[in-house]
């Protein structure tokens, strides 16, 4: 194809792009008979002015200040919801106004009940400086009522699964996303999935949901060039989080750039559901606070290759561990892969807790004997810690370290293998681990191991810092080769 070619098509994309610009118009949403004041079910009426909308040459449903009540949506293609500031599109907690979507893919998280819907749709949105309210609270309850009553089957009435809480958001199979300002509250599960969605860009949104479990600021699966930036989370279980449900796909072109989060969980994890892969994802200058679990956590257990992952600028305070890199093999089935990872300009300090020997190694990296991590690198990394583990409480230490379990088919998790010989950092079944620029403090003095290293082989130091109140050893190894300082 010639270089003139390639101009003309592009030229002729850019004045199509124009043309549905310039034919799109907004719409008031009072257009459509939509009423504010919380009480009136608007479910219908806003789904017939989305379709309107759709059919007439796309456009904006714009919506005044005020609070408007709906069921689930659907979404239509060239069609954006507008929140003007004071405007709250508000959830019902009835779980019998909310649909499933009705994927091509059977698995639970793609078929889960959502307020807003989208399957295989194009160029649509939400933006505008106003809110969602999924009042997760309250409608988790009405489904454990439901539940109470045998309306829906489930496990549990006190906390029903997954697949009966509806979400905010689900989009699957869409193309050209823009989720833009907005405010996402209080879901009864996660707060937006997006599955098999391509070109999508979510910008400057604030999450707030604690409204119940399992509520996730925002999961990617199986997307392409998909983007997270100028955000907050503020979220009951993971902040950013990336799963991949299908084999045969993966997570590519991912960018994660200038968002700040507390969570309950990890603030940007990717692989707890990891059966495809997850290719060319940049992380780049994130804020993490306030944090239970890690601050970046990547985990292939589910058969997935996790490969070139770039973690640039990390900062994290009060939280559990600093980063976790997994491989293992959930239910002794497909071995995932981890490989080739840049995670450089790092600072993070880990929460203290009542229990120091509970204080995990800030650096966590643990594959298996026979899915071996590889080709990590780790530069201008700056931990600290409080320290204070007395051996006489100690299950662990470098004398015993065959006594640490594989915990192949476990959940991962940086604690997953309970007391660890080190409060630094803990490396096991890794190759080609480079290191440059490392500096881990603790407060307080503990006999563990600063580093602890079990079968890694071809890893190198330079420019380590180790600050502890007490002269000891800097690294113990075992079964290790090549170890550079």
């Amino acid at each position: 194809m010639s270089t003139k070619f390639k101009r003309i098509c592009l030229l002729t994309v850019l004045l199509i792009f124009q043309v549905i610009i310039v034919s799109a118009k907004d719409y008031d949403a009072s257009f459509f008979g939509i009423q504010s004041g919380g009480i009136v079910l608007n479910t219908r009426s806003i789904q017939f002015g989305i379709n309107y909308i759709s059919e007439n040459g796309g456009g904006r449903l714009v919506f005044p200040p005020g609070k408007y009540l709906t069921g689930c949506i659907h979404f239509k293609s060239n069609v954006t919801l507008h929140l003007n500031k004071g405007a709250v599109l508000l959830g019902s907690t009835n779980p019998f106004d909310y649909d499933r979507q009705n994927t091509p893919f059977d698995h639970n998280f793609q078929t889960s009940l959502a307020l807003i819907l989208g399957l295989n749709q194009h160029n649509i949105g939400i933006t505008g400086s106003g809110e969602i309210d999924g009042q997760g609270k309250e409608l988790a309850a009405a489904v454990g009522e439901m539940v109470k009553k045998g309306l829906i089957k489930d496990r549990s009435v006190s906390r029903p699964d997954e697949d009966n809480r509806p979400m905010i958001i689900n989009l699957f199979g869409c193309e050209g996303v823009t989720v833009k300002n907005v405010t996402l509250k209080n879901s009864a599960c996660w707060v937006e999935c997006y599955n098999k969605c391509r070109n999508v860009n979510i910008d400057s949104i604030r999450v707030e949901s604690r409204a119940f479990w399992n509520n996730d600021g925002i999961d990617i699966v199986d997307c392409t060039d998909f983007k997270v930036s100028n955000s907050y989370f503020n979220s009951s279980d993971d902040g950013i989080c990336l799963k991949s449900l299908d084999p045969d796909a993966a997570n590519q072109n991912i960018l994660i750039e200038n968002n700040s989060m507390t969570t309950d969980a990890s603030g940007i994890k990717f692989g707890t559901a990891s059966l495809g892969g997850f290719k060319n994802i940049r992380i780049l200058n994130n804020k993490i606070f306030d944090t239970n679990r890690s601050a970046i956590a990547l985990e292939a257990v589910d058969g997935a290759v996790i490969d070139h992952i770039e973690v640039n600028g990390l900062q994290g305070r009060n939280i559990g561990n600093a980063i976790f890199l997994r491989a293992g093999a959930r239910k002794g089935k497909r071995k995932g892969t981890l490989q080739n990872v840049s995670i450089q300009n790092v600072d993070v300090e880990i929460r203290r807790e009542k229990n120091p020997l509970k204080e995990m190694p800030g650096i966590v990296i643990g594959g298996m004997p026979d899915q071996i991590i590889t080709n990590v690198k780790l530069k201008n990394i700056v931990i600290k810690s409080s320290g204070g583990a007395d051996k006489a409480s100690a299950k662990i230490s470098i004398d015993n370290l065959k006594d640490i379990p594989e915990k192949a088919d476990s959940y991962p998790e940086y604690n997953m293998f309970g007391d660890l010989p080190s409060w630094g950092v803990f490396i096991r079944h890794a190759r080609n681990i480079q290191v440059e620029g490392l500096s881990i403090a603790i407060g307080k003095a503990d006999f563990r191991t600063p580093i602890v290293l079990d079968d890694t082989h071809q890893l190198s130091f330079k420019k380590l810092i180790v600050k502890e109140p007490q002269s000891k050893k800097k690294i113990f190894t075992a079964n290790s080769s090549e170890i550079k300082l």
